[in-house]
């Protein structure tokens, strides 16, 4: 069935791909952005979530809204006041959204939202599926806030859905892209022990699986969003180095090291997330790529 649906952070990675996907699926795409922008067969509204303000009828008519907006987790140093904006970036932008569907009388359906693995903090070797306990620290805590103002949609009789993202493997840029940066450049190591577990999945399958959030109304609740086969930190490194035949250096990068340069942001290399989902197999959901080599020759766009 055509959905009409509203997408928030359309012109990120995730969101500029499901724009074009959707739109083949048959469906109408509205989006939400900081500012007027052209989108081929997109109807574009503006918001401010700092003032709470959003355009006059951008929730008309809409059924389904995709919440992707978020200030990047990487993009600077995680000081009190960054951390603030990242989680009010997320929390108040849902807040907007479901202020806005009561004050309109919306008939808003479905709401996806994005989450990430850093839901589990750093766990270790600990299997995770969803119905585990959040982790610790400032990723899991942001998690669990960002999940929570998805859910408070739950109280309108809104059907909820949290997409716990893993590291996203894409030619377009993204975390991909910053591991193989060193590797490029012939220093490319293991990072820490390089024993944490890394759950990967390739943007195609991101793509895909918010899209059946929004066709499947059988999708209730958390997802991990990542392939069936976690890797850790060293056998990915090894396996980028093998595609962009670079040699990876057999010693380690410290983790105290990685913590003078990157403060508290270290964890996002170090963490370790040994994620399950079979919740999402349960769906019928077939994975685009289940094989890693196959997922990079993909996204780093080499041959053989």
């Amino acid at each position: 069935m055509r959905k009409k649906i509203l997408i928030t952070g359309a012109t990120g990675l995730v969101g500029k791909q499901l724009v074009t996907f959707l739109q083949m699926r048959g469906h109408e795409v509205s989006i939400l952005s900081t500012r007027q922008i052209t989108i081929p067969g997109v109807k574009v509204f503006t918001w401010d979530v700092e003032k709470q303000t959003i355009a006059a009828g951008a929730l008309n008519g809409i059924d389904t809204i995709i919440h992707l907006a978020g200030e990047g987790i990487a993009g600077k140093k995680w000081t009190a006041e960054r951390k603030r904006q990242i989680i009010d970036s997320r929390v108040n932008s849902a807040k907007l959204l479901y202020d806005t569907i009561k004050a309109t009388d919306a008939q808003v359906k479905t709401f996806v939202s994005a989450s990430a693995v850093g839901y589990y903090g750093d766990r270790g070797e600990e299997i995770l599926a969803e119905d585990s306990e959040p982790g610790k620290g400032f990723l899991a805590d942001c998690c669990v806030q960002w999940e929570g103002a998805a859910d408070e949609g739950l109280a309108l009789g809104i059907r909820v859905v949290k997409i716990r993202i893993g590291l996203i493997l894409s030619k377009d840029g993204g975390a991909l892209a910053a591991m193989a940066k060193p590797i490029k450049w012939f220093v490319g190591a293991p990072l820490g022990s390089g024993k944490q577990w890394m759950p990967w999945i390739h943007l195609d399958d991101i793509v895909r699986l918010f899209t059946k959030a929004v066709e499947s109304k059988a999708m209730v609740g958390a997802y991990n969003a990542a392939a069936p086969f976690p890797v850790t930190n060293k056998l990915l490194t090894k396996r980028i180095a093998w595609h962009l035949n670079r040699p990876v250096w057999p010693v380690h990068v410290p983790k105290a090291a990685l913590k003078l340069m990157l403060g508290e942001m270290s964890i996002l290399p170090l963490m370790s997330s040994n994620t399950v989902v079979q919740k999402v197999l349960d769906t019928g959901y077939l994975f685009k790529y289940v094989d890693l080599d196959e997922a990079l020759k993909d996204a780093l766009e080499v041959g053989g």
